[in-house]
């Protein structure tokens, strides 16, 4: 698959409708509806509290894995946060993003940042 069909959508915004009005809603329906062949939702910051806190957010990463949504989340964050552990209880892959976002930034990748 080519980065021409892989959207990312960059969240950094922890307001509850913010994930539910957008990254969500158009995640999961621009993977449902075949807009993108993949997306993936790369977790930086403060929504890795967020879905560690937010029983109502993290039913709509539920339902965005089981859509075929990728999630991702920055580990430095995500540990400083204490929500590692939660993120991958919920199944959201967590690893360190710098180096990879860097890559993408740098590529014709389609980035949507929230």
């Amino acid at each position: 698959m080519s980065d021409a069909n892989h959207l990312y959508i960059l969240w950094t915004n922890a307001d509850p409708l913010t994930a539910e009005k957008m990254v969500f809603m158009y995640g999961v329906n621009a993977r449902l509806r075949n807009w993108w062949e993949e997306v993936t939702i790369i977790i930086w910051g403060a929504p890795a509290r967020l879905i560690a806190e937010n029983h109502e957010v993290q039913k709509k990463v539920a339902d965005a894995l089981a859509a075929g949504v990728k999630l991702s989340a920055c580990k430095a964050c995500a540990d400083q946060l204490g929500a590692t552990a939660k993120l991958v209880e919920l199944g959201i892959e967590v690893k360190f993003w710098g180096e990879p976002l860097t890559r993408l930034l740098k590529s014709d990748a389609k980035i949507l940042t929230v």
